[in-house]
């Protein structure tokens, strides 16, 4: 019996279920995921920066930058193992007395953290047009927060400002997700597990 004729005897409907089910359980595993790094991940506590005013509210979401999303080219540059268009890239993150983490090295392979050093993960975005730019910049899949309709100006009033911060969750492998958004040092934004 040949694969279309077995294809051919299985119900449509049974298909469809299939393909659903799949579908169903590929969100699932992102959703499980995700809550993962909200519950077991390390916090840090980012200090976010101005972003250009032409790229303000789109949808939705306020995008965010952050100190961290800036690194010294020079220090990778001697390294070896970028071969992608957009490397991976390794940051190494230490708790500095102001209370946010501050970026103190980079690396193309995690290395080891003590202490209240972090190791955040990221990928180079202009890694393949600059090569001899003075920095990299660096996306740590934490540049976009979703907020209710019509309340993402305000916070972009207050990233402008320098008034909000970002308490991330990172895994020991160095994903990081937003676990809330800070104004003027108070929760405005919980991200709930589920």
């Amino acid at each position: 019996m040949s694969l279309g004729s077995l294809y051919a005897r299985v119900p449509r409907g049974m298909l469809f279920a299939v393909a659903g089910a799949i579908q169903l359980a590929l969100i699932g595993a992102m959703v499980i995921d995700r809550a993962g790094i909200l519950r077991d991940g390390k916090e840090i506590t980012l200090q976010t920066r101005p972003v250009d005013p032409r790229d303000f509210l789109r949808g939705d979401y306020v995008i965010l930058s952050y100190d961290i999303s800036q690194i010294s080219a020079d220090e990778l540059r001697k390294q070896q193992g970028a071969k992608d268009r957009e490397p991976v890239v390794f940051v190494k993150l230490a708790l500095q007395p102001d209370g946010f983490h501050k970026a103190v090295s980079a690396h193309f392979e995690p290395v080891p953290v003590s202490g209240n050093e972090v190791l955040i993960r990221g990928r180079i975005s202009n890694w393949r047009y600059c090569t001899n730019c003075p920095t990299y910049f660096v996306n740590y899949g934490l540049e976009k927060f979703f907020v209710p309709e019509g309340e993402g100006r305000e916070l972009e009033n207050a990233r402008n400002q320098n008034k909000l911060t970002v308490v991330a969750a990172v895994t020991s492998s160095g994903r990081a997700a937003i676990k809330r958004l800070l104004l003027d040092g108070k929760p405005v934004y919980d991200e709930p597990l589920f």
